[in-house]
C-alpha cells in the first residue's frame, strides 16, 4: 500500500508515487500489448474489431497497438505476406515471421514427423521418416534432434526463435514427466521423457500422450473444431484416446486419463503387456489384427496393407477390420455414457479404413450407449488425417506461447 504523504512532501515514498502514476499508462499499454499478442497466438488471424471485442479492449487501443506493433514489423496483414501498411479497419492481420515460431514432434513406433510452425499457424517446413523400433530411447533422441536441425534449417528459423515446443508419444506420460511402461515404444518405459528430449534438444519442451494431441489437432484444426465436447481414437498399433470436455483437454490426476486400450473386454482373455487379461487392444490393436490374417494373408505385415487391401474389397481384411471396430465400439459405449460426447473423431493408421471400421463401430455403440448418449453422439474420421498428432504438437506448442504472453514470460522472437 502506498502512503501519499502530506502536501510538499518530497520524500522517496511520494516520489515513488508519482512515478507510478506517471507510469500507468504505459503499465495499462503493456497489459494491452500482451493480451493482443496472447490473443493472435490463439487464433492466428483477426480483425483489429475481433481483437477488441476478445481483449476488452478499446478499439482505439487495439488500432494502436496494432499500428506500432506494424511499425516494428512484428504484425503484418493477413492478406499479403510483408504488407507493412495499416490497412483498412477491417483487415485481417497476423504475427509475422518475426515474431517467432514453434515446433512440433511426433514420435512413433514406427515413424517420426516434425514441424516448424509461425505464429499465425502456418507450416513453415515438416519432416518426416519411417522408423524402426528399437529398444534404446537413445536411438531415438538422436533421429528426433538429426530431423529437427533440418526442418529449422528449411523454415529460416533458429533454435533461439522458438517460442514453444511440443512432442507426442504413444504412452501415458505421467505428470513426472516420465512415461507409463504401457507404452508402446520399449525402449521408453521408465525414462523421464521431458528431461530427455530437454536434453537432446537444448530446449524448454513440454511432452504429452499423442492422443491427446491428436484430440488438440482435431479441436483446433480438425473434425472436431466446432464442438466442444469430444473424444479423439488414435486406432494404430494400439489404441488410445484424448479427452475434450467443456473446451479444454482433460489429462486426468496424473496426467493418464484416456487409456481406452486398456479396457478389460474379457478378464478370461489374452495377457496383455500391461498385465491385465482381455484388454481392447488385444482385439483391436495391429498385433491381434495382424495374426488373425497370418495363416490367409502371409504376405500383410502391417496395418496400412491391412487397410489398403480392405479398402480394395478383400473380404478378409474388411472382416478383421470390421471386428476390430466393433471392439473398439463396445469400449467406447461406456466411455459415451460416462462421458457424453458430442462426437468421435477416429484417427491413426486404421483410422483410414473409414466406414469399414467406422460403421460397426457405430452399431456398437448404439447398442453399449444408453439411448440419449447415443443420440448425442456422432462419430467421424479425423480432418486432419494422419497428421492430427502432428498437428496437436503444433497446437500444444502455440498454447505455451499463449500462455507465456500472458504471464510475460515470453517477448516477440525470443525467449526470456
Amino acid at each position: 500500500m502506498v502512503r501519499w504523504g502530506t502536501i510538499g512532501d518530497e520524500g522517496p515514498e511520494r516520489r515513488c508515487a508519482v512515478a507510478a502514476v506517471r507510469d500507468e499508462p504505459r503499465g495499462r499499454r503493456r497489459v494491452g500489448r500482451t493480451r493482443l499478442l496472447a490473443e493472435l497466438a490463439s487464433s492466428g488471424t483477426a480483425s483489429r474489431a475481433d481483437l477488441a471485442r476478445a481483449t476488452g479492449l478499446a478499439p482505439s487501443t487495439v488500432t494502436s497497438l496494432v499500428a506500432g506493433l506494424m511499425e516494428e514489423g512484428l504484425v503484418i496483414s493477413a492478406d499479403a505476406v510483408g504488407a507493412g501498411g495499416i490497412g483498412r479497419p477491417g483487415q485481417l492481420i497476423r504475427l509475422g515471421r518475426g515474431a517467432g515460431a514453434v515446433l512440433g514432434v511426433d514420435l512413433g513406433r514406427h515413424h517420426l514427423k516434425v514441424a516448424v510452425a509461425d505464429l499465425s499457424h502456418t507450416v513453415l517446413a515438416r519432416r518426416e521418416a519411417s522408423k524402426v523400433t528399437t529398444q534404446d530411447a537413445a536411438a531415438d533422441l538422436a533421429m528426433v534432434k538429426e530431423h529437427v536441425d533440418v526442418a529449422l534449417a528449411d523454415a529460416g528459423v533458429s533454435a533461439q526463435e522458438l517460442l514453444g515446443v511440443a512432442v507426442g508419444l504413444p504412452g501415458p506420460v505421467h505428470s513426472s514427466g516420465e512415461l507409463g511402461d504401457s507404452t508402446i515404444l520399449p525402449g521408453w518405459v521408465g525414462v523421464r521423457a521431458t528431461e530427455a528430449f530437454e536434453e537432446a534438444l537444448g530446449l524448454r519442451v513440454e511432452v504429452d500422450n499423442d492422443a491427446n494431441l491428436g484430440a488438440l489437432g482435431e479441436s483446433r484444426w480438425g473434425a472436431g473444431a466446432s464442438v466442444r465436447d469430444l473424444v479423439y481414437l488414435k486406432v494404430s498399433t494400439g489404441v488410445g484416446a484424448g479427452l475434450v470436455v467443456d473446451g479444454r483437454l482433460y489429462r486426468g490426476a496424473g496426467r493418464t486419463a484416456g487409456e481406452i486400450g486398456h479396457t478389460v473386454l474379457d478378464p478370461g482373455g489374452p495377457v496383455c503387456r500391461c498385465g491385465n487379461r482381455g484388454c481392447l487392444e488385444m482385439y483391436a490393436g495391429s498385433g491381434a489384427i495382424l495374426a488373425a490374417l497370418q495363416a490367409t494373408h502371409p504376405d500383410v505385415n502391417d496395418l496400412a496393407a491391412v487397410v489398403a487391401r480392405a479398402l480394395d474389397g478383400d473380404p478378409g481384411c474388411r472382416r478383421v477390420v470390421a471386428d476390430a471396430g466393433r471392439a473398439i465400439g463396445s469400449a467406447l459405449a461406456a466411455m459415451c455414457n460416462i462421458l457424453n460426447p458430442a462426437r468421435v473423431v477416429v484417427g491413426g493408421t486404421l483410422g483410414a479404413a473409414g466406414d469399414v471400421l467406422l460403421d460397426p463401430m457405430r452399431d456398437a455403440v448404439r447398442a453399449g450407449s444408453i439411448r440419449s448418449a447415443a443420440l448425442d453422439v456422432e462419430v467421424v474420421p479425423a480432418g486432419l488425417g494422419s497428421d492430427s498428432e502432428l498437428m496437436g504438437a503444433v497446437a500444444l506448442a502455440l498454447a505455451q506461447v499463449e500462455a507465456g504472453f500472458k504471464r510475460g514470460a515470453v517477448r516477440l522472437g525470443q525467449l526470456t
